[in-house]
């Protein structure tokens, strides 16, 4: 009678802890991803791959979401009722924490948008085991995409993560993807990353070979940057490049950006 008792406990047990398996991670720095929670940004630039872009690009950019989820849903609601939206650039700082759940709460919410959403890594991101974690759900911290004229560049400018080694953001890898072939569809680029250059958790040694990378390849007149949870837009050192930092999504606003053959405008969004 005993073991038919213990048993019947063991079973009750074992039903309660898969009950509660998606309520509680066994660790915080666990990681433990579905698989559609995988690769986000190759299954994304999948999704661009089946678009046809237009002369005019629309993109919305917003980001450091971090434990803002109200916002974020309020976020996405404003978003889908824009039309014919190409994509929307998340611009880091996805999680506050760096903990997997922070990651699945955000792309849970963000993964109901009408459209693709790419992103860049935030100093946020980066902290515990999140560097793992983004590895693992979306992919690599530097990469690029071609969409219709435009190259959009996205890079890891978090050099205080790095204690300013002098390797982050990666200047010779930034340098060549701005080289343009005669052969590219390509004619101008963007640069996206979370930290502008001229904030104190970019390496200083490295602010002025970002912007002469920028401004000698003289196919970038727009950077894209959050972090500063503010707005700023400005020509911070030439009149060259403009750097365009967006707010946090708790004040509720973000960027709805027309991109166009060697133009571009910004509009502030609030909701």
């Amino acid at each position: 009678m005993k073991n038919v008792f213990g048993r019947i406990v063991c079973f009750a047990f074992f039903l309660l802890l898969s009950s509660c398996e998606e309520l509680f991670e066994y660790h915080p720095n666990q990681i433990r991803l579905d698989k559609d929670e995988q690769n986000l940004t190759a299954t994304n630039l999948k999704r661009l791959e089946s678009q046809q872009p237009g002369d005019t690009l629309r993109l919305l950019v917003m980001g450091d979401t971090q434990r803002f989820y109200d916002d974020v849903e309020a976020f996405v609601q404003k978003a889908n009722t824009f039309e014919a939206i190409d994509f929307v650039i998340h611009q880091g700082d996805i999680a506050d924490f760096g903990m997997t759940q922070e990651f699945r709460w955000v792309h849970d919410i963000l993964k109901q948008l009408k459209w693709p959403y790419l992103t860049v890594i935030g100093n946020h991101d980066l902290l515990a085991n999140g560097r793992k974690v983004y590895q693992k759900m979306f992919g690599d911290f530097n990469y690029s995409f071609v969409y219709g004229h435009t190259k959009f560049v996205m890079v890891d400018t978090n050099g205080r993560e790095y204690s300013f080694n002098g390797k982050v953001p990666d200047i010779d890898w930034l340098s060549k993807q701005l080289v343009h072939q005669p052969s590219d569809s390509w004619q101008q680029a963007i640069v996206v990353s979370h930290i502008p250059p001229y904030d104190g958790d970019f390496d200083s040694t490295l602010e002025r070979p970002f912007h002469n990378t920028l401004k000698e390849s003289k196919r970038v007149q727009l950077s894209l940057h959050g972090h500063i949870h503010n707005w700023r837009t400005e020509n911070t050192y030439d009149s060259t490049v403009l750097y365009h930092a967006t707010t946090t999504i708790k004040h509720r606003e973000f960027t709805y950006l027309k991109v166009w053959r060697d133009g571009y405008a910004l509009e502030r969004i609030a909701y």
